[in-house]
């Protein structure tokens, strides 16, 4: 399993994975299905500061088997990001998203130097709860009308990791924590 930043050159084959499974991200989540909507989106990542948009790959084939975003970067004092995921339908089930967010964690705690990082799933998204528990987040409790899903603000069980609960001390702070 590898991680890779998404570019412009995914289009195609995300757009055809994104419309294979929009009944698995019902009522869940929505990805780009148009050319234009892809563009939009791929727009959010321009700036590495404050989102980064990643894509979880088959080592052997390439393949595109789900995304997973950093999404909202703070820094200075919250040193925070949020994670927004999704599998794609022809792989889902097969492990390839847990194997992703694991890399994932890595990449956030050592090299981007996060210190928190939360997922903020709808109650009854029993798949995306399974996946954070697999890898130790701890729930923290349930915002209510949180994000504005499906043509409605719906609640959301907060989820949060830090550095510290993978074992992660880093090296040096990231240069925009303060001193004190």
């Amino acid at each position: 399993m590898i991680v890779r930043r998404i570019t412009a050159h995914d289009e195609d084959e995300f757009l055809e994975l994104a419309r294979a499974s929009t009944g698995l991200h019902h009522p869940w989540m929505s990805l780009p299905v148009t050319s234009e909507e892809f563009r939009a989106y791929l727009a959010r990542f321009d700036d590495p500061r404050s989102a980064e948009g990643l894509l979880v790959c088959v080592r052997e084939t390439g393949a595109i088997a789900g995304n997973i975003n950093i999404n909202s970067i703070i820094r200075g004092r919250f040193q925070c990001g949020s994670l927004g995921y999704a599998a794609f339908a022809p792989t889902a089930g097969q492990g390839y998203l847990s194997d992703g967010l694991r890399l994932v964690l890595r990449h956030a705690f050592e090299e981007l130097r996060l210190h928190r990082l939360e997922a903020n799933i709808q109650p009854g998204n029993h798949a995306s709860r399974r996946l954070v528990e697999r890898h130790g987040f701890r729930y923290e409790g349930c915002s209510p009308e949180m994000l504005f899903i499906d043509g409605a603000w719906r609640d959301h069980e907060r989820w949060a990791m830090t550095a510290t609960m993978m074992g992660i001390v880093q090296a040096s702070p990231h240069p925009t924590l303060p001193l004190r």
